[in-house]
């Protein structure tokens, strides 16, 4: 059965990173993201340059039920989704208090339910043909609470923990689960966050998607849990562990304000 690699947020970012990265690899490609204009012009290079078969389907994922339109439009394709790529996301800077809620629920779906629909729909058949990679796109937040982005910080926190627990369950199964934690990286990400109020990305070193879609993909190819690309960024996990809970929040609204 020919295998299909599904990417969401594909139009932009670490996503277009990532699909152009298959591609070149020669695999077949199922993309989407709320951009069609992107989508459509994405197929056409890629066709053209790389001469493989892409499938576009422009969807806002962070819309209830979006979701169920794409898993059926594999089921009617009949596609086998051997690799899924879990990267549509987005978030929201200031305080819970004074935010849009409707965003926040927004992000929620997008970040957590729409990823968790994605996955389940396409394991059952992975699972049959005993092989399946998925990599999920969460972030060094993951790993720390963060004031001024709480929502977010905590949706990118579910997605490590999703990951690493599944990955335990299908060990043996010759699927593999990858979580990849970049850190600030320049997308566009951080207009729709608002994040240009945020000293997360002036404080910080930021990186740029194309560096860090090559890390994770080169993690996912060698079927890693957790992925997370520079130096610093990867002192996170540790300094977590041995300083106190309280500092740590305290620096994250420092780093952030």
């Amino acid at each position: 059965m020919e295998e299909t690699v599904l990417i969401t947020g594909a139009s932009g970012g670490i996503g277009l990173e990532l699909a152009w990265l298959f591609a070149r690899d020669g695999c077949r490609l199922l993309l989407t993201a709320r951009n069609e204009e992107r989508l459509m012009l994405l197929k056409q290079q890629m066709e053209n340059t790389c001469l493989n078969v892409v499938d576009v389907l422009p969807l806002d994922l962070s819309e209830p039920g979006a979701s169920e339109e794409l898993l059926r439009y594999i089921e009617e394709k009949k596609l086998f989704i051997g690799t899924l790529v879990n990267n549509a996301g987005f978030g929201d800077f200031g305080s819970f208090s004074d935010c849009d809620i409707k965003k926040q629920q927004e992000m929620i779906q997008l970040n957590i339910s729409t990823l968790v629909r994605l996955t389940h729909g396409v394991l059952k058949l992975m699972q049959e043909q005993r092989k399946g990679k998925i990599l999920n796109v969460a972030s060094i937040a993951s790993f720390v609470p963060g004031p001024l982005m709480s929502v977010y910080y905590a949706s990118k926190a579910f997605v490590l923990s999703f990951s690493e627990a599944i990955a335990t369950e299908l060990k043996g199964s010759g699927i593999t689960v990858t979580a990849l934690c970049p850190g600030p990286t320049e997308t566009g990400f951080q207009n729709r966050a608002s994040l240009e109020r945020s000293g997360l990305f002036h404080n910080l070193k930021v990186a740029d998607a194309k560096s860090v879609a090559q890390y994770g993909y080169r993690a996912m190819k060698k079927g890693k849990l957790i992925a997370i690309p520079g130096f610093f960024n990867r002192l996170v996990p540790v300094a977590t562990r041995i300083v106190p809970r309280k500092l740590v929040r305290t620096v994250v609204r420092q780093i952030q304000k």
